[in-house]
């Protein structure tokens, strides 16, 4: 079975649709299917379906109504499982997917089908009453918070709902601004991936993860990510949690991590960039949730450019293509002086998000942050951990720091395509004492330092290895001025694309 209808489509490798029908989250699983990845079974609602329940005033259209049905019936096949009824319960997730990645800005609904008959069922099938009220206990207040009301008992209408409230979450406020501000196109929608759950809070064998192919920070050749044992995947991007380095992952299980290694080598050598991987170990199995182009620092987009044209995976042209004149400049920012810095004071530490040094005082509330950074002031947005709704501050501000969260976090990932300076995890009651502090932030440090420090000039572009370069090839183009900077040629081959 590979159509349902038009508007609702079981994900299998030789599905007919692109990215811009069917969704990034989905396109990347039916890549992923088609290499014989391990992928919890999934079906999509597509963008169309998104445009028609926009036309029509925030309702299901029926058809899709009609379908959802007959869709879960072909997850139940596939898993052998029922939605919402045992003995073996299918529960499964409801997540957004613009074709365009907007991380965080949309809503998700996780262990969607739980009802109290499913929580009895699951705890008999699995032997494990703890994991089973966890696991009705964390859709409970998911649901409720982003359909607003308390879940329906019957799992169609949960699921009819869920839908509903993901595709509404496109003209969210916190998504409007994410759009706003990149120049996205407001009309072209999202997607609504539904797919089995496997759980990575069942036992000890189990947890939940992200993995960069490379470090999406500094551009390093080695696979960067974060694993959170016995956790569900909102746990880590939602930055609620404070997630373990990916080396406990290899640690507590050799087997698993390296099968992820060699699976992550072989999505980046097919999508010929560095991918973003959700996953999940349930019980010792490892599955992939979904494969995205990383997002990456100023930094990392240059290194990385260079070195995927060097490896042969892209050529010239594209690594051009794939840097902006922006990053250049952030690349070519100044330091902080060695003296200063050696002297200086470290209010508080964290982990690395996005480099940068910037000075500013500290504000912890969001909408002050950004009242005051549209003022023109230099401002250094401190919170317990970010959510969502606080993308358009982040973009206002000079510098984001958290007190939980890991650098695979939402937070982070946002900061990184933002090009703001990051810190986060700096740990639990370290930075609102901070209020009304000036700092200097050592983002690719992790290090918050007390008062506002000298800092120095940067080389030149000619002076760094990989922006030379990059500044070679395009002033190797037809028609590209020799003497042009980096940024000027990069300007005018994107008023010529």
């Amino acid at each position: 079975m590979t159509t349902i209808t038009t508007a609702v489509r079981p994900l299998v490798p030789d599905l007919d649709g692109d990215r811009a029908l069917l969704g990034g989250k989905a396109w990347g699983i039916q890549r992923m299917l088609a290499l014989g990845v391990p992928v919890p079974p999934a079906f999509v609602v597509t963008t169309e379906a998104c445009a028609r329940h926009r036309a029509g005033g925030g309702r299901l259209p029926a058809d899709v109504r009609a379908a959802l049905p007959a869709a879960i019936a072909h997850l139940e096949e596939v898993t052998g499982r029922t939605f919402g009824r045992g003995p073996a319960p299918l529960l499964v997730s409801v997540r957004s997917g613009a074709a365009v990645s907007m991380p965080g800005m949309m809503d998700t609904v996780l262990n969607l089908g739980m009802t109290p008959r499913a929580q009895v069922a699951l705890a008999a099938s699995t032997g494990n009453a703890r994991f089973a009220a966890d696991t009705a206990r964390r859709f409970t207040r998911q649901f409720e918070a982003v359909v607003g009301v308390a879940p329906p008992t019957e799992p169609a209408a949960q699921l009819e709902a869920a839908v509903s409230a993901v595709f509404a979450s496109w003209d969210s406020r916190r998504a409007l601004a994410y759009r706003r501000e990149r120049g996205l196109d407001d009309n072209a929608g999202t997607a609504v991936t539904v797919q089995a759950m496997v759980f990575g809070n069942l036992d000890d064998a189990s947890g939940t993860g992200v993995l960069f192919t490379r470090d999406p920070l500094t551009g390093d050749p080695e696979p960067f990510g974060e694993w959170l044992p016995r956790g569900q995947g909102e746990d880590v991007v939602a930055g609620t949690h404070d997630p373990l380095r990916l080396a406990e992952l290899a640690r507590a299980q050799p087997a698993v991590h390296a099968e992820l290694m060699a699976l992550a080598a072989t999505l980046e050598r097919e999508c010929r960039d560095v991918q973003d991987i959700e996953f999940t170990v349930e019980s010792g199995r490892l599955w992939l949730l979904q494969t995205r182009a990383a997002k990456r620092s100023p930094v990392a987009a240059v290194r990385l450019a260079v070195a995927l044209a060097e490896e042969g995976l892209i050529g010239e042209r594209e690594a051009l293509d794939r840097v902006s004149p922006a990053q250049v400049a952030a690349v070519l920012r100044p330091h902080i002086e060695p003296h200063a810095r050696a002297a200086a004071r470290v209010l508080a530490s964290g982990r690395p998000a996005c480099p940068g040094v910037v000075s500013g005082v500290v504000v912890c509330d969001t909408e002050v942050a950004q009242d005051r950074a549209d003022a023109g002031e230099a401002v250094v947005l401190a919170r317990p951990t970010t959510d969502p709704e606080d993308v358009p501050a982040m973009s206002a501000v000079a510098a984001i720091l958290t007190e939980l969260g890991g650098a695979t976090s939402h937070a982070a990932v946002v900061s990184r395509e933002l090009g703001v300076p990051c810190v986060v995890g700096c740990g639990t009651g370290t930075l609102m004492g901070l209020a009304g502090t000036e700092v200097t932030v050592d983002a690719a440090a992790g290090e918050v330092l007390e008062g506002v420090l000298p800092v120095v000039a940067p080389a030149g572009a000619g002076d760094e290895p990989d922006l030379a370069r990059l500044l070679a090839w395009a002033r190797a183009e037809p028609g590209a001025d020799p003497a042009a900077s980096l940024p000027d040629l990069l300007t005018a081959r994107d008023r010529t694309r």
